[in-house]
C-alpha cells in the first residue's frame, strides 16, 4: 500500500466523488467528504515523511515505464504542496456543513461536495504527476469544478463572477496547452524530466520561445498576477463563503507551483532567467501588484472583497521572491504559500461565520461585532496581524525571509517597497478593527451570538497554526529551504 500513496493521493478524493451521489443524506455525505478529505492529508503526511527521508518518489502508473507511460513524481516541493491542500481542505470542511445550511439550497447541498470533492482531486492531481498534459487534465477537472463551485453562491452577481472566471480561466488553459503541444512537437515527449533534458538541445528556437510565453502567460492567468488578475476578486466575494476559504488558500498556491516547476525544473533556470530576462518583469509586476491591490483594498466596502483583494497583493510578495532566482528568494515565496494558505483560510472561515449569523459581511454590518462574537473577530484580527508581518505570526517568517532575500543582492529600495507595502495592510485591517471594537452597535442592528462550534474549532486551530508556526519555523523553514536548494541543484 505504501507503494502505490503517489497515486492514491489523487484516486481517494476522485473516487469518492461519484459515490457521494449515491449516499442520500446530507450529513451522511459530509461526513463522508470529510473522511475522504482526511484520508488525502495523511496520504499527503506520509509522502513529506518519506519524501525528506529518501529522496525522490517515482511512480509508473500501470507499469509502464516514463517517458512512455505516465509517471506520477513526488519531490520536496510537490509534497509540500499537497501537504497545504488536503491540510487546509480537511480543516474547511469540518464547517462546510453548518455554512452552506444557509448559503446553499438544501438540494444542491450533496452537488456541492461532489463537485469540492473533484476540485481538490485537479489540485492534488496538478501537483503529483509528472507529466505535462496531465497537468492540463487535471487544471481543466479543477478549474471547471471550481466554475460551477463559485455559481453556487446565493448571490447573482456569483453567476457574473463563475462566467468572468470561466472566460479568463479558459484562456489560462488554452495557452498552457498550446505551450505544452509546441514542446511535444520541438521533443516528442511529455514527460516533465524528459522535457528538461531534450529542451536544452532546441532551446533557442523561436518554437520553444513561444512555448515558453505560451505557458507563463496562461500561469500567470490562473495565479492572478496583475493585472491578469481582473476574475479573482469577484470570484472569491460571491462565491458562498466555504468556498472562497478554501480556493483562497489552495488554488493560486497551486498556479505558483506550476510556474515554479515550469521555470524552474522544466525549462531550467538558466534559459528562465537569463536568456529571458523573466526577473525585470515579473518584480516589477509583483511590486505593482502589491501597491493597486493593497490600495484597492482600503476602499472596499465588503470585506470578502477586501481579503480578496489582499489576495492579489498577497501573491506579488510570492512572485517578488520568485523573481530573484535564488536560493533565499524562493524559499520566501515557498514559505509564504505555505503562511498565507493558514492566514486566508483562517480569516475567510471567520467571514463564513460571520455570514452565517449576519447574512452578509458588509463593513457597516461590523459595528460593535467585537463584543458580539469576540471569538470570530479575534481570528480576523489575528490573521489581519499575519497579513501584515507582526513578529510571533507566520506573515513574519514570510517577509523576513524575503527581506533577507532582497537585502542578500542589495537591493535596498525594493526593501523599502515592502515594508511600505505591509503599511498598507495596516490601513485596511485597521479599518475593520476601528468599526469592529470602536463603534456602537447600530440603532436597528439586531443582537447576534457568536459562531457556532463547527466553525470555531476550525477556525482557532488555523490561527493557533498562525501563531505555532511562526513561532516554531522548523517544519516550514526546512521543508521550503530543502525544496528550493533542489531546484537549484544544490544539495541540501
Amino acid at each position: 500500500m505504501i507503494a502505490h500513496l503517489p497515486v492514491l493521493q489523487v484516486i481517494v478524493p476522485l473516487m469518492a466523488a461519484p459515490i457521494c451521489l449515491l449516499l442520500k443524506r446530507a450529513q451522511l455525505v459530509w461526513l463522508f467528504s470529510l473522511i475522504t478529505s482526511g484520508l488525502a492529508f495523511l496520504i499527503s503526511i506520509l509522502l513529506l515523511q518519506q519524501v525528506m527521508a529518501t529522496g525522490v518518489i517515482s511512480y509508473e502508473l500501470g507499469g509502464w515505464q516514463a517517458p512512455w507511460g505516465i509517471e506520477y513524481r513526488i519531490d520536496k516541493l510537490n509534497a509540500f504542496l499537497l501537504l497545504i491542500i488536503s491540510a487546509i481542505s480537511t480543516i474547511v470542511l469540518f464547517a462546510a456543513q453548518t455554512s452552506i445550511e444557509k448559503e446553499i439550497p438544501k438540494s444542491k447541498h450533496t452537488l456541492f461536495y461532489v463537485l469540492y470533492l473533484l476540485s481538490l482531486t485537479g489540485m492534488l492531481g496538478i501537483v503529483a504527476t509528472g507529466d505535462a498534459f496531465n497537468v492540463f487534465v487535471f487544471l481543466e477537472i479543477s478549474s471547471l469544478s471550481a466554475y460551477a463551485l463559485i455559481a453556487l453562491g446565493k448571490d447573482r452577481r456569483a453567476l457574473w463572477a463563475a462566467y468572468q472566471y470561466l472566460i479568463m480561466g479558459t484562456i489560462g488553459a488554452t495557452f498552457i496547452l498550446i505551450g505544452i503541444g509546441l514542446m511535444y512537437q520541438m521533443t516528442g515527449t511529455l514527460n516533465m524530466v524528459d522535457l528538461s533534458q531534450r529542451l536544452p538541445e532546441v532551446a533557442q528556437t523561436r518554437t520553444v520561445f513561444a512555448a515558453f510565453g505560451f505557458v507563463i502567460v496562461g500561469v500567470c492567468l490562473k495565479l492572478a498576477l496583475f493585472p491578469l488578475h481582473l476574475w479573482l476578486p469577484n470570484s472569491y466575494a460571491y462565491a458562498p463563503s466555504i468556498v472562497t476559504a478554501f480556493f483562497a488558500a489552495t488554488a493560486t498556491k497551486v498556479a505558483v507551483y506550476l510556474l515554479i516547476r515550469f521555470t524552474f525544473s522544466v525549462f531550467g533556470v538558466s534559459f528562465s532567467f537569463t536568456t529571458i530576462p523573466l526577473q525585470t518583469l515579473f518584480m516589477a509586476l509583483g511590486l505593482v501588484g502589491i501597491f493597486v491591490a493593497s490600495t484597492a483594498a482600503i476602499y472596499q466596502k465588503n470585506i470578502k472583497l477586501l481579503f480578496a483583494y489582499s489576495s492579489i497583493a498577497q501573491i506579488g510578495y510570492m512572485i517578488v521572491g520568485f523573481s530573484m532566482a535564488t536560493v533565499t528568494g524562493l524559499t520566501a515565496t515557498l514559505l509564504h504559500m505555505f503562511n498565507h494558505a493558514l492566514m486566508k483560510s483562517a480569516i475567510f472561515l471567520a467571514l463564513a461565520a460571520i455570514v452565517y449569523r449576519l447574512g452578509n459581511v458588509q463593513l457597516s454590518s461590523f459595528h460593535g461585532l467585537g463584543r458580539q462574537m469576540p471569538l470570530t473577530m479575534a481570528a480576523i484580527v489575528i490573521g489581519g496581524l499575519s497579513l501584515i508581518g507582526v513578529p510571533l505570526t507566520v506573515g513574519f517568517v514570510s517577509k523576513w525571509y524575503l527581506l533577507m532575500a532582497i537585502i542578500e543582492q542589495g537591493w535596498w529600495p525594493v526593501a523599502v517597497l515592502i515594508l511600505l507595502g505591509s503599511l498598507l495592510a495596516v490601513i485596511y485591517v485597521w479599518r475593520i478593527v476601528e468599526v469592529a471594537y470602536f463603534k456602537e452597535p447600530l440603532a436597528n442592528q439586531t443582537p447576534v451570538k457568536e459562531a457556532p462550534l463547527f466553525f470555531l474549532i476550525p477556525i482557532w486551530i488555523l490561527i493557533i497554526a498562525n501563531i505555532y508556526f511562526g513561532i516554531d519555523t522548523r517544519l516550514s523553514v526546512q521543508v521550503a529551504q530543502s525544496a528550493a536548494m533542489t531546484l537549484f541543484g544544490v544539495t541540501p
